[in-house]
């Protein structure tokens, strides 16, 4: 057993192992907890005591967590002097699946962003965002129940690869006097430049698991989501490769778009998936006028960004979606908003995103029952119109409460 300076390891627990290309999951995994800095504090206490609740009365006792507290962020700082400790990282690496709350980015550090550099770090190439309406939260659409979706957005690659050099600089005048003279271009001498990579290494790892993702679940499509009619080399080409993954890995199992109609009539064969694409600004108009026609998104980098916040904001916004960054192996499970400072320690904070987040660590833990048990829960506190700030002023008749209040009658609400 590794040696931390500061994180302590339960000796009541096991670590979740890998035999056979599979996880193997104890009945008590030792699960690596991030707090988060701002309202990190609030929200996560209320998750962990609606997980631990949701699976003492699933399983009897049988099963539950044992956390380990790790450290990003503020905290790590005070702790370290650094805001990601190598032995936060190597927790994660060793016990393959963690929860995180949400984290400040140092201004001026050596972090674009804390976030992404854990995503680069550990190789979690898959941004999983699953969005969904629960009955009775606010919504600016008509009928936001058609909207059920999971975008997995590709997480490596693309602008956040964060290859760019600023304008007036050695290093982009050298670039752009480069691509002038030796490409032929004609970029303005006053520009930035941004470099937009995406491989077919990138590409098919991600679309592989959104494919698998949907057999597992049985949903019927898979849309490839890019703007390839301006970007051929990059975003078309995700498109391209996307669909030659499908059809090699997956030829039994899947129908394209162009197939349904040239082989099969528009009638869609039992049993199959639906392999099929969309430009990204029509996509932008789809989630909003025929949203049903929808199950798995799978996208580059920056088209799974904007997608996933204007599909939150379809069902009661950040507060409602939840997320995880994923690879072959590792799962680190979070909420999508950020830190929100001046709301720390008031207890007001809607902590349903970070619950949810739980959720889909229970379900990639297997713990499936406790999962649905915690989203029935949710509903049932939702449609009692008991519910904190943010979506108390979406609902007529609601009774506002705080975070601490709002996971204490989630746990109520449990059968």
């Amino acid at each position: 057993m590794a040696k931390y300076k500061h994180i302590k390891v339960p000796t009541d627990g096991k670590k979740i192992s890998i035999r056979g290309k599979k996880l193997q999951i104890p009945d008590n995994p030792i699960i690596p907890v991030i707090e988060g800095d701002g309202i990190g504090r609030d929200i996560m206490k209320a998750a962990r005591r609606v997980v631990d609740a949701a699976v003492e009365k699933a399983y009897q006792g049988k099963k539950r967590i044992v956390w380990m507290d790790i450290y990003a962020g503020e905290k790590a700082f005070k702790l370290y002097g650094e805001w990601l400790p190598r032995e936060t990282v190597h927790a994660i690496k060793t016990h393959y699946v963690a929860l995180k709350g949400p984290l400040t980015t140092p201004i001026g550090g050596g972090f674009r962003s804390l976030n992404v550099s854990l995503r680069q770090i550990m190789n979690l190439y898959a941004c999983v965002r699953p969005v969904r309406w629960f009955k009775g939260v606010g919504s600016p659409v008509t009928h936001p129940e058609k909207l059920n979706v999971v975008i997995f957005r590709e997480n490596t690659e693309d602008v956040y690869a964060g290859i760019e050099w600023r304008k007036g600089t050695k290093e982009v005048k050298k670039v752009i006097a480069w691509l002038n003279k030796t490409m032929k271009t004609k970029i303005r001498a006053d520009s930035g430049i941004g470099i937009k990579p995406i491989s077919v290494t990138g590409t098919k790892r991600l679309v592989r698991k959104a494919i698998n993702y949907a057999i597992d679940r049985k949903l019927p499509s898979v849309t490839l989501v890019h703007k390839g009619n301006i970007m051929k080399y990059t975003e078309g080409a995700f498109r391209d490769w996307g669909y030659e993954l499908a059809k090699k890995e997956f030829r039994t199992k899947i129908v394209t778009e162009d197939e349904l109609w040239s082989k099969h009539k528009g009638k869609m064969p039992n049993g199959k998936i639906l392999i099929k694409d969309r430009i990204a600004d029509s996509m932008f108009q789809q989630v909003l006028t025929r949203p049903d026609e929808y199950s798995v998104l799978a996208t580059p980098n920056l088209n799974g960004d904007y997608l996933s916040d204007a599909c939150a904001a379809q069902v009661g916004g950040l507060g409602m979606a939840p997320g995880a960054n994923i690879g072959d192996y590792i799962g680190l499970f979070e909420a999508t908003h950020g830190t929100a400072p001046k709301y720390a320690d008031k207890d007001v904070i809607n902590p349903g995103s970070l619950i949810l987040s739980a959720v889909m660590m229970l379900q990639y833990l297997g713990w499936d029952k406790a999962a649905a048990m915690i989203e029935d829960a949710l509903q049932t506190t939702i449609s009692n119109k008991t519910v904190t700030y943010d979506l108390e002023r979406q609902m007529a008749g609601a009774t506002k409460i705080g975070t601490s209040e709002y996971a204490g009658n989630i746990i109520k609400n449990m059968k």
